[in-house]
């Protein structure tokens, strides 16, 4: 596997970063905290996704942006691929996109965080712990193998190499086998059971009992066709007998309905009777009541001016009347319109004259208004002006100071803004010196401790058996240089905070001159524009007043005229009343007229309902006469029908019919018995045909589950051998890749210490590790100095690595080797050693090896070099890629 391209959208520090890589060892370089190892970071996060990085999904979009996007364009087994991912950071959410393609048409994609990581994964053959376990050695883990116990370095060891597979698949086996021991175990439970149950069936001899249920049954049967057979003969008795009553019922009912028509008959001749006599009654009193209404007509003519009684007369009254109304009521319009007219005139003229003066109140206040603004206008001017006196003696003392100083008043920004470049530089000085002082002191104590314990500050043995050399001074003069510079450039520090916080008073010295000089023109062009608006409101206020007492005079006149109007209006309603005085009379001669009418009216209607009872009367008595005839045809019917009445022969009808409702009582009783017991049969024969079923039923399962439980056990044997099988197979490729991996770790480790004071290495198969020396004395990889134990753990790693690549039976791709800072422990000596690492590597046949660090001699053996830089101002990093050969080593560690 090969990282062929990588590009960085508000990734951690880097806004925007765009970098390609190649085959060989690519340096990534730079000062501490520019952000190197974030493009590490970014490879491995493109990858995995969430799984690379220790924190959240928020901590790797750089601080006051929403978005991140990761771009890596990597090859594998010869085929290309581009893996996107893309964070968008709403409401307390991350929303995480990702996409997987081939790139060369091999028509790979994958969709989803889940979907690319678990590609990844197969594809690689890693997870993201095996990766960083196998191929990438992150900042300050260089130990992490050498530091962990047998059994930790087993598992990460056992995982890289495919075989907590085997471990995965003997458990499933073993799942498996415990798995067919429980369904054995529950299926020979059931055989037992099953057996059992036939056992019991049998011995109940069902068919006899079958036999003799259904010969029963066949006897109830022929008793219950026997009773229905007379309940049938009893029904046809009863049902004869019913008919014969039905018909002397139905004669019966004819007479009862003919003797029930002649009292009706007899009872609506009566009524009828009655109502004559009502009707006569009734004219009687209508008659009376026409004699009172004309008297009444008497007594109101005078009243409505009437000679005489009749309709004409009551018409042309009341023609006369409305004529009379319709002059009166025009009068009376014309009146009130004319009052209203008056009235209105005289209320809108006695508004107008009010309107007016308050008016003439509103202008005269706006004038005196006006007259208090002009004053305080020119009061206002008078304090500007004073204003730009005070101001004016304050710039002549700022001018007064810059005179006096060492700088033009131009020049000030420009000095104070080259200064603080000069200061921002040094602080990231003294922060470089800063941490080298620190790691400097703490390997002087370190190499102190072990000599005061009597051990090699190098390797940690006792120094008369240490195969090295001792001494330590050259480290101490290097912190008493670093010392006494990080002293010079603070000293310098001080001096530029002193003269930027004078450059800072100057400038905002300067800041106010400027701000003076405008303030000054504004308050002059002000005061003149204040003199003048004092002027214009004193002439405004004059003639607000000339105008207000015009409106007085007018409002006077207005409510003269109004005066006169009321007046008017005063007449007009006096004859308004006379009018309709006049209309009163109208309505009461109307109202008499109106009476008169209503009581002839009332006389033609009596007359009407003595006309209208009459004929009531005469046709009442000619349908009495229908009914008399009618009545004495129905009484001939009744004596027809009460002759043919038989009442003997009823009795007997009903003594037959009585004598086969009982029988059929009884036979019911005793059919419902015998079905009863029928059910009982039919259901007792199904019981015992069911019991049969459920016999055989048994049987078949029986059968059927023995051969079940044979094959479990056959099944149980398999799976016990598949789980020994998985077992010796995962402690065979142990014991060969222990084999393998001691092999490659002794070359890769006799490159780098060979001819040295170690003989070799030694890798049990629990992955113990023991260093021996030349003298065969064995050690304990603890026991190894800091640097030979970082060393020896790059080793181990370089040797997992190779044999993930060489493979025991081939060849297999692998991803590249990253190391992130691996000098970190490491003096000068192994830096070297590490070097030789490198080189052998890459002879070994890894295609691309990655390097964070900022050591010069790792810098000198890059094929590639990436160069990482931060902005102090706006915190962001940028690369630019370079080539080795170009580039000067000194100039590089001088940065």
């Amino acid at each position: 596997m090969k990282f062929d391209r990588v590009r960085l959208a508000n990734f951690k520090p880097y806004g925007d970063a765009d970098l390609r890589l190649t085959e060989g060892v690519t340096v990534i370089h730079g000062l501490n905290g520019s952000g190197k190892s974030s493009l590490l970071e970014a490879c491995f996060f493109a990858l995995y996704g969430s799984k690379a990085i220790d924190g959240t999904l928020d901590d790797v979009i750089t601080n006051g942006e929403e978005e991140t996007e990761v771009e890596l364009w990597f090859t594998h087994d010869g085929v290309a691929y581009h893996v996107e991912r893309r964070l968008k950071s709403y409401d307390g959410r991350i929303d995480h996109q990702c996409t997987l393609e081939s790139t060369d048409g091999s028509d790979v994609t994958r969709d989803g965080a889940r979907a690319v990581r678990e590609f990844v994964t197969e594809l690689l053959r890693m997870d993201a712990e095996a990766f960083v376990n196998c191929a990438y050695v992150r900042q300050g883990e260089v130990n992490k193998l050498i530091n962990a116990t047998p059994r930790e370095r087993q598992d990460t060891i056992d995982d890289l190499l495919q075989l907590g597979k085997l471990e995965e698949y003997r458990e499933r086996a073993g799942d498996a086998r415990l798995g067919v021991e429980d369904v054995l175990e529950n299926r020979r439970g059931r055989l037992d059971q099953l057996d059992e149950q036939i056992a019991a069936k049998e011995d109940r001899d069902l068919h006899a009992r079958l036999n003799e249920l259904e010969s029963e049954l066949g006897e109830v049967t022929d008793e219950i066709d026997r009773y229905e057979t007379q309940r049938e003969q009893a029904k046809e008795t009863r049902d004869a007998a019913a008919e014969t009553l039905s018909i002397h019922a139905e004669k019966r009912e004819t007479l009862e309905s003919v003797e029930a028509e002649i009292d009706e008959i007899e009872a609506s001749i009566r009524e009828a009777e009655r109502e004559r006599d009502d009707h006569r009654d009734a004219i009687r009193e209508t008659r009376e009541r026409i004699d009172e209404i004309e008297a009444e007509i008497d007594e109101r003519l005078d009243d409505a001016g009437l000679d005489a009684a009749t309709e004409e007369a009551v018409a042309d009254r009341r023609a006369a009347l409305d004529d009379r109304e319709d002059g009166i009521r025009e009068d009376l319009d014309d009146e009130r319109v004319s009052a209203e007219a008056f009235r209105n005139q005289a209320t809108n003229l006695a508004g107008k004259a009010d309107d007016r003066v308050e008016r003439a109140a509103e202008i005269e206040s706006e004038a005196d208004a006006l007259a208090d603004e002009a004053e305080a206008a020119a009061a206002e001017a008078d304090e500007r002006e004073s204003s730009i006196e005070d101001l004016r003696e304050e710039a002549d003392g700022l001018r007064e100071r810059f005179a006096a100083a060492d700088v033009d008043r131009d020049d000030v920004a420009d000095e104070r803004d080259a200064l603080r470049d000069e200061r921002g530089e040094l602080r990231e000085r003294i922060a470089e010196l800063s941490a080298e002082v620190k790691n400097a002191r703490e390997r002087v104590e370190e190499a102190e401790e072990l000599l005061a314990a009597g051990k090699c500050p190098e390797c940690g043995q006792p120094v008369e058996d240490s195969p090295h050399a001792t001494g330590i001074e050259a480290d101490r003069e290097r912190v008493a240089e670093l010392e006494s510079e990080l002293e010079d450039a603070r000293e310098r520090e001080g001096d530029l905070d002193d003269r930027i916080t004078e450059l800072d008073e100057l400038a905002s010295a300067a800041d106010r001159l400027d701000e003076i000089d405008g303030r000054v023109e504004t308050l002059e062009t002000r005061v003149e524009e204040r003199r003048e608006e004092a002027a214009r409101k004193r002439t405004d206020a004059e003639a607000k007043r000339e105008r207000a007492a015009e409106l007085r005079a007018e409002a006077e006149e207005t409510r003269e005229v109004a005066e006169e109007k009321r007046e008017e209006a005063e007449a007009a309603a006096e004859r308004v009343e006379e009018l309709e005085a006049s209309l009163s009379e109208l309505d009461a001669a109307r109202e008499a007229v109106t009476a008169v009418e209503e009581r002839l009216s009332a006389v033609a209607d009596a007359e009407d309902e003595i006309e209208r009872r009459r004929e009531k009367r005469e046709n009442l008595e000619e349908v009495n006469d229908e009914r008399r005839d009618r009545l004495a045809d129905k009484r001939e019917r009744r004596d027809e029908l009460a002759d043919a009445v038989d009442e003997a022969a009823v009795e007997k009808a009903k003594k037959r019919k009585e004598d086969a409702e009982q029988y059929l009582e009884r036979v019911a009783d005793e059919l419902d018995a015998l079905d009863e017991r029928r059910e009982e049969l039919q259901n007792a024969i199904g019981g015992v045909k069911g019991e049969l079923r459920e016999l055989e039923g048994l049987r078949e399962e029986r059968e059927a589950l023995g051969e079940r439980v044979s094959a479990l056990g056959t099944l149980h044997e398999e799976t016990s051998e598949l789980e020994s099988m998985y077992g010796d197979l995962r402690a065979e490729l142990r014991q060969r890749n222990v084999t393998e991996l001691e092999r490659t770790l002794n070359e890769t480790f006799e490159l780098v210490y060979g001819n040295d004071a170690y003989s070799h290495i030694e890798l049990d198969g629990e992955y113990v590790l023991t260093v021996y020396q030349k003298d065969g004395e064995p050690l304990d990889p603890e026991q190894l100095s800091g640097g030979e134990r970082a060393l020896f753990n790059l080793s181990l790693r370089c040797a997992i690595y190779r044999l993930l690549s060489e493979g025991i039976e081939g060849a297999a791709p692998t991803p590249p080797l990253i190391l992130d800072e691996p000098t970190v422990f490491l003096d000068s000596g192994h830096v070297s050693r590490l070097v030789r690492l490198v080189e052998e590597m890459r002879g070994f046949g890894v295609r691309q090896i990655v390097i964070v660090s900022h050591d010069d001699e790792l810098v000198g053996a890059a094929d590639e070099l990436v160069t990482v830089e931060k902005d102090p101002r706006s915190n962001r990093s940028t690369v630019r890629r370079e080539d080795a050969a170009d580039l000067d080593v000194a100039s590089l560690a001088d940065d």
